[in-house]
């Protein structure tokens, strides 16, 4: 196994955990975001104010986006799982 394999297989694994973690991530900053302006304007300061809505929001997106997220690591893994032998060598 040479280092360039090796620098391939963790590029390919963080591009991976970028493309599944990403929607969730990203929804959830857009909804902390709107909570936070609307703290701002009704100076709520309620802290479950902001949690809730994110991991309800985090439920949603893993509901509806679950099987591309397990169509993107099980592709991951089963090119890694191929590729032992390779790099075996």
């Amino acid at each position: 196994m040479t280092p360039e394999s090796v620098m391939e297989i963790g590029q390919e694994a963080i591009t991976t955990i970028l493309l599944v973690a990403g929607p969730m991530l990203g929804l959830s900053l857009v909804v902390g975001l709107c909570v936070s302006a609307f703290q701002a304007m009704t100076q709520i300061n309620e802290m479950t104010l902001t949690f809730l809505p994110k991991i309800a929001t985090m439920f949603v997106v893993l509901l509806f986006m679950f099987p591309w997220m397990l169509q993107i690591l099980v592709g991951f893994m089963t090119n890694t799982w191929l590729s032992i032998p390779e790099f075996a060598r």
